[in-house]
């Protein structure tokens, strides 16, 4: 990707209802603010519902409403499967290939229009998309430095320690992560917040407290890497 005009970043996460989608809108947000003209894309997305122009998911559409401009759905959502289950079965049962080429496309498309996409994937680092593909493979076609984002609650170290293990094996260089406090009630968050920081091979890059509309200061090492 490397005649893309934008610096891109792939978005994952610990597992699925982390927050990734509510994370890479305020990325956006506070990129556009730095007047950084930022983009999201949703490549694969798995249920959804009808709207005025027609079946689209809602996380794609936050995305889109995080945008610097609208884009084209297409560009944003290339992939769109209607059962809302892991892809890789949504896709079987509607007898589709999630196509590695045109979601590449699309990015090409949104990177010529902005400074930075974030590109969010679906679950987890290693959610299955075919038989044989997962996500990873996917932030690989990509060629994309990654974002992990870290959901705060119980059990999250060991998620947390073992993605960003499986991220840096994958050869792409994990640039930083973002604590998301999913559970307002996470007894030790400091504590918890603490270890990760010592044990995550990357900065952190924010801390995002369990509300809608976080007043969150970016950590310094966000301004490095966009």
């Amino acid at each position: 990707m490397s005649d893309s005009v934008a610096r891109g970043f792939f978005v994952t996460g610990t597992d699925t209802e982390v927050g990734k989608t509510f994370v890479t809108c305020w990325l956006l947000r506070q990129l556009n603010a730095q007047g950084l003209r930022s983009l999201g894309m949703k490549p694969v997305a798995a249920g959804g519902s009808e709207t005025a122009d027609g079946f689209a998911n809602e996380d794609a559409l936050a995305l889109a409403a995080a945008g610097w401009q609208q884009v084209p759905y297409a560009w944003l959502n290339p992939c769109l499967l209607r059962q809302p289950v892991s892809p890789h079965i949504a896709a079987a049962r509607a007898h589709v290939r999630i196509d590695f080429a045109c979601i590449a496309d699309a990015y090409r498309q949104l990177a010529a229009m902005a400074d930075v996409v974030l590109v969010e994937g679906a679950g987890g680092w290693r959610a299955p998309l075919s038989e044989t593909l997962d996500i990873a493979d996917l932030a690989r076609h990509l060629r994309l430095p990654v974002i992990l984002v870290v959901g705060m609650r119980l059990g999250c170290l060991n998620h947390a320690l073992l993605t960003a293990d499986a991220i840096v094996a994958s050869g792409l260089p994990l640039v930083g992560w973002v604590a998301n406090r999913v559970d307002p009630h996470m007894r030790e968050y400091a504590a918890n917040l603490h270890f990760l920081r010592q044990r995550i091979p990357a900065p952190l890059l924010a801390q995002l407290p369990h509300a809608e509309n976080p007043n969150v200061l970016m950590d310094v090492a966000l301004q490095r890497w966009f």
